[in-house]
């Protein structure tokens, strides 16, 4: 088994928040009040239709909505991760009232930290944070950095602006200051069309189109200087697949040779802080399914440390085999991506 081997690590798996009464000991009186009194649901929403293939491998009921469910279809399962980090998707986003999203999100974390960290140690979690208020998102961090368990911040990556504007700059700012990574995962803001060109008409639009959302994040951050302005920041781009980004650095280094004096603080090639800064997860698998044509797509990235083993639990993408399909890599490879990549970026 590959945890004798060596430590797996699973760097996507989701918490599901099964409504607003999972958040009521964790809430101040005057939200349950709120609760109690107007109906108000909460950010209770998720990102995949909550019946549609992509949204889970079970049927009926929450997959991923307590621990006892983690322990038995994750951690229990083939490869054993010795680690699952959690992504709760509750549409903290959703929320318009900056004192409700921050009394939501800090419950969420207040919950996440009792039910889920407190009660299994292989489990550590993303800081929900209201992301449409960076000032609130800034105190979230502060006040979950250095608390057991908690090893990045969390932001959907559909936002109502590009991350690389600078409203956003103390955000990074704090998790850099702290040493967390920031993960931009799948999804976002509702009320922002998933395309460049306004909302599609199905569902297997915005699902199939959603990379275009990380390649834009991408090259917003860099443009913007965030990297050069906080050296030490670790971006994860969790649930966006990965085998876009080779052709993005190629049209996105050749544009900057002829565009970088609109740009002066980008120092380097953009490519470059790519490899440097970011982390992407493997689910889902976007990449061609032969082994050789995979690896193929891993060098094209043009370093094998960039890639997280992520099974997306409980999501479901249609994938090859999983486990005869990554045992079938090259054993380095296949270490370097489950064990070596992710504790370089997380630690132990």
């Amino acid at each position: 088994m590959d945890e004798a081997k060596y430590p797996v690590y699973d760097c996507d798996v989701h918490a599901v928040l099964p409504s607003i009464d999972a958040l009521l000991p964790y809430l101040p009186s005057y939200w349950r009040e709120q609760v109690a009194q107007t109906g108000f649901k909460g950010p209770v929403d998720h990102w995949h239709p909550p019946q549609y293939p992509t949204a889970t491998r079970s049927k009926g009921g929450l997959a991923a909505s307590d621990v006892g469910t983690i322990r038995l279809q994750v951690l229990q399962s083939n490869p054993r991760p010795a680690v699952a980090i959690l992504s709760c998707d509750c549409a903290i986003e959703t929320l318009h009232n900056p004192d409700a999203a921050a009394a939501m999100a800090t419950a969420v974390n207040d919950w996440i930290s009792a039910e889920w960290i407190g009660k299994d140690p292989r489990i550590r979690a993303s800081i929900v944070v209201p992301s449409a208020f960076p000032e609130l998102a800034v105190r979230e961090i502060e006040k979950r950095a250095g608390q057991r368990g908690f090893v990045q911040v969390l932001l959907p990556v559909r936002s109502e602006s590009p991350y690389g504007s600078r409203n956003f700059r103390p955000v990074f700012a704090a998790a850099a200051s702290h040493g967390l990574p920031v993960a931009l995962h799948y999804g976002g803001v509702p009320g922002t069309p998933s395309t460049p060109v306004g909302w599609p008409s199905y569902f297997m639009e915005e699902y199939a189109g959603m990379p275009g959302a990380f390649q834009a994040q991408l090259m917003s951050i860099i443009a913007g200087g965030v990297f050069d302005e906080h050296r030490g920041l670790r971006l994860v781009l969790a649930e966006g697949g990965f085998a876009w980004l080779p052709s993005l650095l190629w049209r996105f280094d050749k544009n900057w040779k002829g565009l970088r004096r609109e740009l002066p603080w980008v120092r380097r090639p953009p490519s470059e802080y790519v490899r440097e800064h970011v982390r992407l997860t493997t689910a889902p698998l976007d990449a061609p399914s032969e082994t050789s044509e995979l690896l193929e797509v891993i060098g094209q990235l043009g370093s094998d440390d960039m890639l997280l083993y992520a099974s997306d639990y409980p999501h479901d993408h249609g994938e090859p085999e999983a486990n005869s399909f990554w045992a079938s890599l090259p054993s380095a490879t296949l270490r370097k991506i489950r064990s070596d990549n992710p504790r370089a970026l997380y630690g132990d």
